[in-house]
């Protein structure tokens, strides 16, 4: 992790998410004033379970994969982090600690923000408090429908809402799938390692993917949606 000033040449533009624009000059300021501009690098954690979170972060370039840690080292993804999108926002409306783990699958800016900071703007813009419970509540319901489908949903059908989801993110990271390694698109869809190794031999054989190395191209979408939705 490196904290990064205006002077260094690895500076990014400041916040420019919609939610801010309806901040005020002294509000603004104030924000200003409380963040900081943060480089992690692939493979840092950007949050980390069951720590103290004073702050809210977020993400201007990179991508990190958001997972929440049980018992006996086993881990599950609920979402990629890209950005455009807040961390931590959980630990303003519910508990002072962060409720997951991120970490950054390639080199990430973030700028991080004193809480105390937003929670003083919440308390004076009903616009801005309004714009960050709308995105809190998107992502919860995000979570709930992970939740089903780690209930519901056969192995063969989790993998491939898991392949659907990472692929969305290739237009703006055609690399996505290089990022990461069996191992995250395992705890993507809740199953072994050993299980997604098999499964992707099958899709490949099949058709249905094309593997190259590390990457994966989806061939067939239509029968992974199908396949996705009869679960």
């Amino acid at each position: 992790m490196k904290t990064i000033s205006q002077n260094d040449t690895d500076y990014l533009c400041d916040i420019n998410a919609p939610c801010f624009q309806a901040l005020s000059s002294e509000e603004m300021e104030l924000i200003q004033s409380s963040k900081t501009q943060v480089q992690f690098r692939k493979g840092d954690h950007l949050t980390k379970q069951g720590t103290f979170a004073s702050y809210v972060l977020f993400m201007i370039k990179g991508l990190a994969i958001q997972y929440v840690e049980g018992d006996n080292n086993k881990s599950f993804n609920l979402r990629i982090i890209k950005p455009g999108e807040f961390v931590g926002l959980s630990s303003i409306f519910s508990t002072n600690t962060f409720s997951y783990s991120s970490v950054a699958i390639n080199d990430c800016h973030l700028v991080l923000v004193e809480k105390s900071a937003i929670l003083q703007v919440i308390g004076h813009n009903g616009i801005f408090g309004l714009s960050l419970i709308r995105r809190y509540t998107e992502q919860n319901i995000n979570l709930f429908e992970t939740l089903r489908t780690v209930l519901y949903k056969q192995m063969m059908g989790r993998i491939a809402e898991a392949l659907l989801y990472i692929d969305g993110f290739k237009l703006e990271t055609p690399e996505v799938f290089t990022l990461m390694s069996r191992k995250h698109l395992a705890d993507f869809a809740g199953i072994t390692s050993e299980s997604v190794v098999k499964m992707l031999k099958t899709l490949d054989k099949e058709a249905i993917v094309k593997l190259n190395g590390k990457d994966i191209e989806l061939l067939d979408i239509k029968y992974l949606q199908d396949l996705s939705k009869k679960g």
